[in-house]
């Protein structure tokens, strides 16, 4: 079945799609006669359009459906994939292929991407969503158990963890090549458009384009009135019912190296700095995204680190690392987005997208830096979901991860708080009022079994 025009009273009688089906023990093949995976593509706008192709080009996945709320949108993909079944809803999708697919992608706005990934896991489903995996601390905690449980395979979408550039840093800083790691500072300070503070939440109603379906792309999140252009397709990601601001968009992406380098697990504790114009504003605080913020993180130190704890400092909307830091690599300027490891040989430069510069230049002009084999982030993913190899940002890594990024949006809800952690408890101990931003509730009718 696809596009049918009884779809509302379809999605309407108790789909089992992710909304209490048990998680099964293992991966539910789909029959595959020409020994390519079975693959269905949701969310197709956007990244998901990158990600869609970058999956369609692998020889050993095919595309059998697609799925996108927006009708013209996904009319416009099936020309592409006149092969694909075509779904609007990501439940029907996953209730009609049943033992068709052998997995799916979730390239959706941030609150929807736990729903969407956990219930293709509830059918034993390879699962790959991109970055932040989920909305809520409490979501990234449940689905890496998920997938753990039925024996999924899966992946994050943080393309440039494979880079030869990103996993050579990993292994500068392992190697000790700067010493044991005093510091860390991640920044970006990318134009922020996307991430605009757009003040309180607009009155009046825009009428619904006829090929959308709003009610589907709020999903999870609070009801409220459709307007054009304010939350779809694009500025989503200022708005905290549905994105994780700037540093959920590129603290996944950038805190990534220096996390998965120095084998950093949950922290301690976690402060923010924020914009005074948008704390000193209620109506915006309780629904945007603040203009700049920093956040420091401490963590537990380990054999890599140079003291007992760790800080990680981020800072974005144009707000760079302290001056004394940039002396640290040779003085010159910091790149628009990246990080710097500050260690007690040395300091490593990483410019987001780029290549690991070690400082003082003159003391590591001749280092010799390893050899890194290419790696394609999108194969990895294919090629572990057809027994070949292990990915390398499974949701056992990108959980964590993630739960590290989320705790930052958290502690920009409660500014100039040092919140106590405790990540066994899933707790912030010392203020309470910021554990209802743990973990959101969901809109009726939008329940999945395992969040």
């Amino acid at each position: 079945m696809s596009l049918q025009t009884n779809r509302r009273q379809f999605l309407k009688q108790g789909l089992s799609a992710g909304l209490g089906t048990a998680i099964l023990p293992a991966i539910v093949s789909a029959k595959s006669p020409n020994g390519k995976l079975q693959h269905a593509s949701i969310g197709i706008g956007g990244m998901g359009g990158a990600d869609l192709a970058r999956f369609s080009s692998n020889a050993d996945l095919a595309i059998v459906a697609i799925c996108d709320i927006d009708l013209a949108r996904l009319a416009a993909a099936g020309k592409k994939f006149p092969g694909a079944r075509r779904y609007q809803h990501w439940r029907e999708l996953l209730e009609t292929e049943g033992d068709k697919i052998d997995s799916v992608n979730v390239s959706t706005p941030d609150h929807m991407h736990a729903p969407i990934a956990m219930s293709a896991i509830n059918r034993g489903k390879h699962a790959y969503c991109q970055k932040p995996l989920s909305h809520d601390v409490f979501e990234a905690r449940q689905l890496a158990a998920a997938a753990a449980k039925a024996d999924v395979v899966t992946q994050m979408g943080i393309q440039i963890n494979a880079s030869v550039g990103y996993r050579m840093a990993v292994k500068l800083i392992r190697d000790g090549a700067i010493g044991k790691v005093k510091r860390v500072y991640a920044w970006s300070c990318k134009p922020a458009g996307r991430y605009r503070p757009l003040g309180p939440r607009p009155s009046g109603e825009d009428p619904v384009p006829a090929t959308f379906d709003w009610d589907a792309w709020l999903g999870t999140a609070t009801e409220r009135p459709h307007k054009l252009g304010v939350y779809y397709p694009s500025l989503w990601r200022g708005w905290q019912d549905f994105g994780a601001g700037w540093l959920g968009d590129m603290g996944c992406h950038i805190i990534d190296t220096p996390y998965q380098a120095l084998r950093l697990g949950a922290p301690q504790s976690v402060t923010a700095e924020v914009d005074p114009a948008w704390r000193g504003s209620p109506a915006r605080r309780a629904e945007t995204w603040p203009v700049w913020q920093i956040v420091r993180y401490t963590f537990p130190g380990n054999e890599l680190t140079a003291q007992s704890t760790l800080e990680l400092t981020w800072s974005d909307g144009g707000k760079y690392p302290p001056e004394e830091v940039r002396q640290q690599i040779d003085g010159q300027g910091f790149p628009r987005e990246g990080a710097v490891l500050l260690g007690e040989a040395g300091a490593l430069l990483l410019p987001h997208v780029g290549g690991p510069q070690l400082f003082p230049a003159e003391k590591f002009k001749d280092y010799q830096r390893p050899e890194i084999a290419p790696r394609n982030h999108y194969g990895h993913w294919v090629d572990a979901c057809r027994n070949q190899g292990k990915t390398a940002a499974g949701f056992d890594y990108a959980g964590p991860l993630t739960e590290v990024i989320l705790l930052g949006t958290v502690a920009l809800r409660c500014p100039d708080k040092e919140m106590a952690w405790d990540a066994e408890q899933m707790k912030i101990t010392n203020v309470p009022e910021a554990n209802q931003y743990i973990r959101r509730r969901y809109r009726e009718g939008w329940t999945v079994a395992g969040l």
